[in-house]
């Protein structure tokens, strides 16, 4: 056997090893400062006939536009009578503003102003690929879009990741938040990251993930109450928008998900009014996860806490139970009653 021979049963086991590793250092785009940053388009890369964007059309609500931030481009749009009082209201991890459709009316009838937006990564707005989709990312593009509009301060309503995203906006930001907040089944109760996540820059292991946490929502939906069309577009941002599932794989291992107690500890929430919705059959956030975050706020800052819980209702609560969440508000928001 020649010497060079000797080593071929160690180049089997040794090539394998470095393909992976060279697709693990391929697949794992660094962090980088350069801005504006790379980023890949949102729906509006799409032709108008596609199916996502029939169901989420661009002009599914009048106003706003787009702005360029330093991550991408952010679409926003602002409904309602420009001296209403101001809300913005921040989606979860899958499902972009279109989450609000059947509440943002209800608003505007009672004469609020309201902004709706796409998180990095969903709907209109464009996808970064060499930044963490995580609590300093969509804190920051909160911000800069206020400052975009001109909204000096504005009340916040987050639901699911939206609501770990307000909570870390008020510990960031507190002068440019009105005194109520509205907490919609909020994550950042949990301790735990999913697993798979840190492995998030592999394709199959974003697969993965998102198809477990898709089949979690889909578990935690109503049944009683026929859902919209709008239910079919987490998969189709999947399917079509190559920095979807990117950026919900990042944002469920460093984004606001879990270990988010630190937003809800903070002095800020001092002489505020929060008020939680959830759905006492959301497998999703857990009604025991609402009741953590609340401990959390009493114990350390002691805001005045109302709480509304919607029997029955599943993660999906934004959809199946609209009038009542939108009737809450706007009472909440009114200071008209008082929930305990």
């Amino acid at each position: 056997m020649t010497d060079a021979a000797r080593y071929l049963p160690s180049l089997a086991y040794l090539v394998p090893s470095l393909l992976v590793a060279l697709y693990a250092v391929r697949g794992s785009p660094p962090h980088s400062n350069v801005l504006p940053a790379p980023a890949d388009r949102g729906l509006d890369s799409l032709p108008p006939n596609s199916r996502v964007r029939e169901i989420y059309p661009e002009n599914w609500l009048e106003g706003g536009g787009y702005v360029t931030l330093p991550l991408g481009r952010v679409r926003y749009w602002i409904v309602g009578p420009e001296n209403g009082k101001k809300v913005v209201l921040i989606h979860g991890l899958t499902t972009p503003a279109l989450a609000f459709a059947r509440i943002v009316p209800l608003l505007v009838a009672a004469n609020f102003r309201v902004m709706v937006y796409d998180l990095y990564g969903r709907g209109y707005s464009d996808a970064p690929r060499t930044a963490p989709y995580d609590t300093n990312m969509y804190v920051t593009q909160l911000a800069l879009l206020l400052q975009h509009v001109g909204w000096d301060k504005t009340r916040l309503v987050g639901y699911s990741m939206g609501g770990a995203i307000a909570a870390a906006f008020v510990a960031t930001f507190p002068n440019l938040v009105e005194k109520d907040v509205g907490l919609i089944a909020s994550a950042g109760a949990g301790e735990k990251g999913i697993p798979l996540t840190s492995y998030r820059h592999f394709a199959l292991a974003r697969w993965i993930v998102f198809q477990g946490f898709l089949r979690r929502i889909t578990k935690g939906r109503s049944t009683a109450v026929e859902l919209p069309p709008a239910s079919e577009i987490a998969p189709l941002q999947a399917a079509s928008l190559p920095g979807y599932s990117r950026a919900v794989a990042s944002s469920l291992h460093e984004g606001p998900i879990v270990r988010m107690r630190w937003a809800f500890h903070s002095d800020n929430w001092k002489g505020r009014r929060v008020m939680f919705i959830f759905g006492t059959n959301d497998s999703v956030v857990k009604p025991a996860d609402v009741t953590t975050l609340r401990n959390t706020l009493k114990e350390h800052a002691d805001p005045d806490v109302r709480v509304v819980d919607v029997a029955g209702a599943g993660h999906d609560v934004v959809v199946t139970h609209a009038p009542l969440l939108g009737a809450a508000l706007v009472e909440f928001f009114e200071d008209k009653v008082k929930y305990v």
